[in-house]
């Protein structure tokens, strides 16, 4: 447990930070999520939008640190190729 008042003030900052990055991160797989569904269901519109959505979310999960900025390309990266894949 911690005594100091420093020590105190850091665990309220770390707690607050940590619900703000489990929002994120769970808005984040929200999106994918629906590009996911899109590419099982074989919408290749629907998927291309959801794909579209999705994307600058995930940017921005690895701009605050949330998410690696590799994971997020990789990511995107994939996702995008199963959507191409899909309208081909």
């Amino acid at each position: 447990m911690a005594n100091t008042t420093s020590a105190k003030k850091a665990t309220r900052k770390i707690a607050r930070r940590t619900a703000v990055n489990k929002a994120r991160r769970s808005r984040v797989r929200g999106f994918l999520r629906k590009v996911e569904e899109a590419i099982a269901s074989g919408d290749a519109a629907v998927a291309a939008a959801a794909l579209k959505a999705a994307q600058p979310e995930l940017q921005r999960a690895a701009s605050k640190g949330v998410v690696h900025r590799n994971t997020a390309s990789r990511k995107v990266s994939r996702l995008a190729a199963r959507v191409k894949a899909l309208a081909a």
